[in-house]
């Protein structure tokens, strides 16, 4: 008998798809732009883990610091589109922060 670990690796890979899969159904049916952008992330959260099992399968671990750049802008991505829509701009005049923040300590 030989190693199971390469048809585990397969599984996981395999249903890694089907939930990236599942993800991109949520991201074109979703009925709210939160529930678009909460697919997005997780789509992008399911490619960091396909990329990392995929580069164990083909015994490349290396690709695991190609996974880590796509985590990190997919977080910059989903902070920036959420910056967006709260502020409809990706600019936000630092007077109207402190403005804020100062009515908040009185």
């Amino acid at each position: 008998m030989g190693d199971p670990m390469p048809y585990i690796m397969l599984a996981t890979a395999l249903f890694l798809i089907v939930g990236m899969v599942l993800m991109l159904t949520r991201l074109i049916g979703g009925p709210s732009l939160y529930d678009r952008l909460l697919a997005v992330n997780s789509f992008g959260t399911k490619t960091v883990l396909f990329l990392c099992v995929f580069g164990f399968i083909i015994d490349r671990p290396d690709g695991i610091d190609i996974a880590l750049l796509y985590a990190l802008m997919n977080f910059i991505a989903t902070i920036a589109v959420l910056k967006f829509f709260s502020y409809k701009a990706l600019a936000v005049d630092l007077r109207d922060v402190a403005d804020v923040s100062t009515e908040e300590v009185q």
